[in-house]
């Protein structure tokens, strides 16, 4: 019984070109990924799932197993659920492995501090949940809509305000590791199943890449933090 990551990184992108695999703080995007991965204790392999040549380059250099992900389900309107349960089914038939865990991780939110990962799974087992997401605490945040031209608040009622400390706590699902059974996925169809854990995340983990304007505040927080030495250790 195993417990694997999967790194879903198709090649197209429409926010920023080729961002899997775009330079951030001097090696690609992935590869923050990758090597957060394969400093986990709790990961028995790494998985990329891509359609694209260039991406399995950068994958196999820094220590992934690739997965050649079909065309069909390589499309903007692919979901990540179709390609995890077209790897777990390549994984368990070609590496002869039986995966008991997914960890789930997203290429474009590097902002792990090391241990996250296996803090996660630790949760997971501990709580005996079928998934978990990474959160991070919305402090204050104050969302608003428009509905059919009119402006309404979402997650407060602006005629009643009150304190901010007596508002209930609310959390960001932030995109950073999701964690779940091969039983859930095929369940539910979803990374989400009946009994969700949270791992919490501090607030500036929060952020990912999806545009180009992103990039310099991923690398301000990846030198900030120390993140840059992870691979060094």
């Amino acid at each position: 019984m195993c417990t694997v990551a999967i790194i879903p990184a198709r090649g197209g992108s429409k926010g920023l070109k080729e961002k899997n695999v775009y330079p951030v703080a001097g090696k690609p995007l992935l590869a923050w990924t990758i090597q957060q991965a394969l400093a986990s204790t709790s990961i028995d392999k790494v998985f990329v799932s891509t359609d694209s040549p260039v991406i399995a380059a950068v994958a196999r250099e820094y220590g992934a197993e690739v997965i050649v992900r079909p065309h069909e389900l390589s499309g903007d309107k692919a979901s990540s659920e179709s390609a995890i349960h077209h790897a777990i089914g390549v994984i368990e038939l070609e590496h002869e492995m039986v995966v008991s865990t997914v960890v789930f991780l997203q290429a474009t939110s590097p902002l792990r501090k090391p241990g996250d990962i296996d803090a996660a799974v630790e949760v997971f087992h501990r709580e005996g949940a079928d998934s978990l997401i990474s959160v991070t605490k919305a402090d204050d945040l104050t969302l608003w809509e428009s509905r059919k031209g009119k402006w309404g608040s979402v997650n407060f009622d602006y005629r009643n305000r009150g304190m901010r400390q007596d508002r209930p706590t609310q959390f960001i699902e932030n995109g950073s590791i999701y964690i779940f059974t091969p039983e859930t996925l095929a369940t539910f169809g979803n990374r989400i199943g009946e009994k969700l854990s949270v791992y919490e995340m501090e607030f500036w983990q929060t952020w990912e890449i999806d545009t180009i304007e992103e990039i310099d505040l991923i690398e301000y927080y990846l030198f900030k933090k120390n993140l840059t030495e992870q691979d060094e250790d």
